[in-house]
């Protein structure tokens, strides 16, 4: 099998979707986690604020769930049919919400009727909430697996996804960008809105803990195979450690109302937390719940090695492109966020 650096090319593929993942969670998240508190807005000047908050950026921030979707299709095709074969009602609720959500913002202001923006501040945070917890929904039953076969097909119903642990991670997810999103927000206002968003965070904040300490243990006591790989090398328990420390500077952040530091520390959670999914999936990408053989590693569901080689060539050179172009948005439209004649 090709090398690049001494790491096999299907291992490479495994990073490279990974941190396409993680820039989504981590961007989109923050949008996700407005709208879901947006209704907690109650003037009409906040909402717009709120939105022109996130309106530069919300759509590229998608991009990254695009292009990794894409590279998932391209160097892991077993994996992509049958993830979405599995999810496909949650999918298409997905698809369905992104949708809703996208016609919530642009739409919103576009008359300028009570009744007509109400219904689409509705329309905003309730798509918001469903793409969340439907995000922490397929997490959390990767994490456990789902129930194919050696064949790797579904022999379970519906209702199996709708399981404790799942809706856990559900919850977790959302509280999660709930929290991200707010102190997004917080940097992005100021006066009547900024002092009502450091209630949210500071009330979002600990709704979160409290969901990472009962995922953390359901996990530790449910999901055994997602810490073996600290028993084989324990030096890795540097990661869990961290991401502790990290969620403790959240609230020590908010406290000192840092929310500058609290953002980035709930960008560095959002990354831990997936790169701790990651590790204890490697090198599966699918697991089965009912039978080992149904399990899908990265090495079963690759391309060949010669068009793993060409995407890499393109990715080493199309991934600094857009993270690039994210960074040269945030920066032009950096600073408070200000109503304007082409505000929302």
């Amino acid at each position: 099998m090709d090398t690049v650096l001494g790491i096999d090319l299907p291992t490479w593929w495994f990073l490279l979707i990974g941190a396409l993942i993680t820039g989504y969670g981590i961007l989109d998240g923050f949008d996700l986690g407005a709208g879901a508190i947006h209704l907690f807005f109650r003037k009409e000047d906040s909402r717009r604020i709120a939105l022109n908050a996130i309106g530069p950026v919300w759509d590229g921030n998608e991009v990254w769930l695009v292009i990794g979707a894409g590279s998932l299709f391209a160097a892991f095709p077993l994996v992509y049919g049958t993830i979405l074969s599995v999810f496909y009602l949650p999918f298409i609720l997905f698809l369905a919400a992104i949708i809703f959500r996208a016609i919530s913002i642009e739409f919103r202001s576009k008359e300028t009727m009570t009744w007509w923006r109400q219904l689409w501040d509705v329309s905003f945070c309730i798509s918001s909430i469903v793409i969340s917890l439907l995000l922490g929904l397929i997490l959390g039953n990767l994490i456990q697996g789902i129930p194919i076969n050696a064949k790797h097909e579904f022999v379970g119903r519906l209702r199996d996804f709708f399981n404790p642990y799942a809706l856990l991670i559900a919850v977790t997810v959302l509280s999660l960008f709930m929290m991200h999103g707010a102190m997004y927000l917080i940097m992005k206002t100021e006066d009547r809105i900024f002092a009502r968003l450091t209630i949210i965070a500071n009330n979002t904040s600990k709704f979160f803990i409290l969901c990472f300490i009962a995922t953390s243990l359901t996990t530790l006591i449910y999901v055994p195979h997602m810490t073996a790989i600290f028993k084989q090398y324990p030096e890795l328990f540097i990661l869990p450690i961290t991401a502790v420390l990290i969620v403790l500077n959240i609230r020590r952040s908010i406290e000192k109302r840092q929310y500058g530091r609290g953002f980035i520390s709930s960008s560095i959670t959002t990354a831990l937390l997936l790169i701790l999914f990651a590790m204890g999936l490697y090198p599966n990408l699918v697991l089965s719940s009912i039978d080992p053989k149904g399990h899908i590693s990265i090495y079963e569901a690759a391309s060949s090695d010669g068009s793993l080689r060409t995407m890499l060539l393109f990715a080493a050179v199309g991934m600094p492109l857009v993270a690039t172009y994210t960074l040269f948005i945030f920066w032009t439209f950096r600073g408070k966020v200000k109503l304007e004649e082409h505000s929302y």
